[in-house]
């Protein structure tokens, strides 16, 4: 598809955080981008001050008239719209080309070198850090990010357009749309079960994503998966490895086993062995790409993370606050691993909201088990996002299950209560539903 013959782009459903993205590159590229979604938020206040009109409901009147001619207006939908939505049907029935995000998405990468992550955990953390290293080394990139990132205050990385680094998303098959030159598969761990169905066809549709690679191009892999492609771990036999960790201030320090040497020295201060290896596999793709590692090492110091991602909101020696997206009973191991490595003799209270009735029915025992390790637990009730309730699947029977003497199910306006109750010096919220609202709250009322 020529982008060049559009003029407008019209986004239904704006405020996502991929769609977003999506809408601040075609502003950075000079076209007119306007878009509809159901509530006002940070991410569509933020688009309003760079010139995108935006309106909060499903009334095709609503849509300025510049929007309205097919010949030069392309349509962007999410596939979390509706199938009712009026100005989906308006678009669809009046011969204009409306493509899924995902289709533009490999649309773009297609006209560029595109540097896709996939993966069931850790796409967001190593896209970012990927974006962050290749503009560092002053790569013409855009970055598309599913997270806003610290250092750039955004979801859109942009230093140029010749290169792409993409989030490849596994939910409904939507990244087999990608054309990568290099491509990375951080985990292929259950998930998104009401989408595949089993672990079996989640695994089946990575290896068919592996096959969208461009001719000559490379994929690395986390070692240990079923697949054939570079491979990167932490202290182990993979062809890219950080080796000889330490911890300095917070903050790690290691040597990168190469395949063309060891070098020495790289600092990165993401907590966790996870954040680690999404560290290694940015800087594999990074070196991959043409970056020299002289580059890559200042690049990475200077990396501060992901909004929700393992984020320090209060940081004293008294009291630690984190907010962390984890929404998956692997993703929380990890942030319980990080959080006893940095503070091994500090009580950690966590407050969990669990995301999705389907993610939670399906994991309930990995969910029960991984909450269990938690020194203090709260429970908040299921967030629902696109669902309706499955019977029986509740946080009343999530919590049956944690074997925790000190586990509690509450509202949310009881958190900062409970967190006052508690002897906890490290607190933790964890999940991806609107558990972020409360952040600020609890950041308001602990902040000394």
């Amino acid at each position: 598809m020529n982008f060049g013959k559009v003029n407008n782009v019209y986004f239904i459903g704006i405020g996502g955080i991929g769609m977003s993205a999506i809408a601040r590159y075609f502003v950075a590229n000079g076209k007119q981008v306007s878009g509809y979604d159901k509530t006002p938020t940070e991410i569509t206040n933020s688009l309003e001050e760079i010139g995108v009109t935006i309106h909060f409901e499903d009334d095709i009147k609503a849509v300025s008239e510049v929007f309205l001619n097919p010949e030069n207006t392309l349509v962007v939908y999410t596939p979390a719209i509706p199938k009712n939505h009026s100005e989906f049907n308006y678009f669809k029935d009046n011969g204009f080309n409306v493509l899924k995000r995902s289709a533009v998405l490999g649309e773009i990468t297609k006209q560029t070198v595109c540097l896709a992550v996939a993966g069931t955990h850790g796409k967001t953390t190593t896209t970012s850090i990927l974006g962050h290293l290749l503009h560092v080394c002053n790569v013409p990139v855009t970055a598309f990010l599913g997270g806003i990132s610290e250092n750039y205050n955004s979801n859109l990385i942009i230093n140029g357009t010749e290169v792409t680094v993409v989030e490849a998303d596994e939910f409904d098959r939507s990244f087999l749309t990608l054309s990568p030159d290099l491509a990375c598969i951080t985990s292929m761990d259950a998930d998104h079960l009401d989408i595949y169905g089993n672990a079996e066809a989640l695994v089946s549709t990575f290896k068919e994503f592996s096959e969208c690679i461009k001719p000559n191009g490379k994929l690395f892999i986390k070692n240990g998966l079923p697949l054939k492609g570079i491979t990167y771990g932490i202290e182990d036999d993979s062809d890219y490895c950080a080796q000889n960790i330490s911890i300095a201030n917070g903050s790690y320090v290691f040597d990168v086993k190469t395949p063309s040497g060891i070098y020495k020295n790289f600092k990165f201060s993401l907590p966790g062995r996870h954040n680690l290896s999404n560290a290694i596999i940015a800087l594999a793709m990074a070196a991959e790409y043409g970056c020299s590692y002289e580059e890559l090492a200042k690049g990475l110091e200077t990396y501060q993370g992901v909004k929700r991602r393992f984020t320090y909101q209060i940081k004293t020696d008294d009291f630690v606050f984190i907010d962390d997206y984890a929404h998956h009973p692997e993703e929380i191991n990890a942030v319980h691993q990080a959080v006893r490595e940095m503070y091994p003799d500090k009580k950690v209270l966590a407050i969990f909201q669990p995301h999705l009735f389907s993610r939670t029915k399906d994991f309930v025992d990995g969910f029960a088990e991984s909450l269990s390790k938690f020194d203090e637990l709260l429970l908040l009730d299921i967030y629902p996002a696109r669902e309706l309730p499955i019977e029986g699947v509740t946080s009343k029977w999530l919590l049956d299950k944690i074997e925790n003497s000190n586990k509690k199910l509450i509202q949310k306006t009881e958190i900062i209560n409970e967190i006052k109750k508690s002897e906890a010096q490290i607190v933790l919220t964890i999940g991806a539903g609107d558990i972020g609202v409360e952040v600020k709250h609890i950041k308001e009322a602990f902040y000394v």
